[in-house]
């Protein structure tokens, strides 16, 4: 399990400047559903000073996007939108007093909803640039210019910190070499050289962290059960609710119920749903709505 500051968990649990601002005149949505995080920024800007002067946040992930996402709207509110187009995602990490390696993707994307957001404000057309690079890392749809911007904005030299900024390489890891080679030529570009010893840290990075010890089917569906239990209040606020279904092997199927059954956001809570396991068990899983079982299994109501 990963060590999270106290801020990080105060902010988790206690998050400011949650939900959409009234009278929002900007909008910035960001995220992937294939990584699970999904996070829209909306912020209230004096049109005579441009400043701003409120922000919210609607994230749905793990307790790392929800804290970052706390955090930005606090470091944010009262800066000109220049001065806070000027916010790193360091800035963010900095202010929760350090994230976990592995989570560090979490203060990008908020850092990216901030930009999204400025140039709805201003009329601009706001890119990620995602669609414009060859795409590198399938499992999480992250492509070669996301990468590059992140390596040059963060000073990345090892395979290991992309995975840890971008989740590119988290799944699989069949695209480390992919990556290798973006670091190898942003790095050249540096006057700098990606060395063996970077390579080696990078390659034996774990797919996911691991846990303490094997755990018994039993163990494992109470630790989902546990976080399904942390989701279900949310949920339950509007209408909905999740029950777990089925275990197999690393496909955890869960049926989505009331208001979330069938609901233009169920894939994003789906994904949220799955982070948060993650981090639980210690181990990559697939959470899948219990319609995608084999039709001899299903059994659910």
């Amino acid at each position: 399990m990963w060590e999270y500051s106290e801020k990080v968990q105060e902010h988790f649990f206690s998050p400011r400047n949650a939900g959409a601002v009234e009278d929002a005149n900007a909008t910035g949505d960001v995220g992937s559903l294939a990584c699970g995080d999904a996070l829209r920024l909306t912020l209230k800007v004096d049109p005579e000073t441009d400043v701003i002067l409120d922000a919210g946040f609607q994230t749905f992930g793990c307790g790392s996007a929800i804290a970052s996402s706390s955090a930005l709207t606090e470091i944010i509110k009262g800066k000109t939108l220049d001065e806070a187009l000027k916010v790193t995602n360091q800035e963010i990490a900095d202010y929760l007093d350090g994230l976990p390696p592995e989570k560090m993707h979490c203060s990008v994307m908020g850092r990216e909803a901030l930009q999204a957001a400025i140039a709805n404000y201003r009329g601009e057309e706001w890119k990620d640039d995602h669609e414009e690079g060859a795409l590198v890392c399938k499992c999480f749809a992250v492509d070669s210019t996301l990468i590059e911007n992140t390596i040059r904005d963060n000073g990345l030299t090892t395979v290991e910190d992309v995975v840890n900024f971008t989740k590119a390489g988290g799944g699989c890891s069949a695209c480390h070499e992919g990556i290798e080679e973006v670091l190898t030529k942003v790095l050249a570009e540096e006057g700098k050289s990606f060395t063996p010893a970077a390579r080696s840290v990078a390659v034996a990075m774990p797919t996911a962290p691991a846990a303490p010890a094997k755990m018994t089917n039993i163990q494992r569906i109470r630790r989902i059960e546990t976080v399904l239990e942390s989701i279900r209040p949310t949920l339950q606020r509007d209408h909905g609710d999740v029950e777990l279904v089925d275990i197999d092997g690393k496909n955890v199927y869960v049926n989505m119920k009331g208001a979330c059954s069938g609901c233009q956001m169920a894939a994003v809570t789906l994904e949220g749903i799955q982070e948060r396991i993650i981090d639980e068990l210690g181990e990559f899983v697939r959470v899948l709505p219990a319609q995608a079982m084999p039709k001899a299994e299903r059994a659910y109501g």
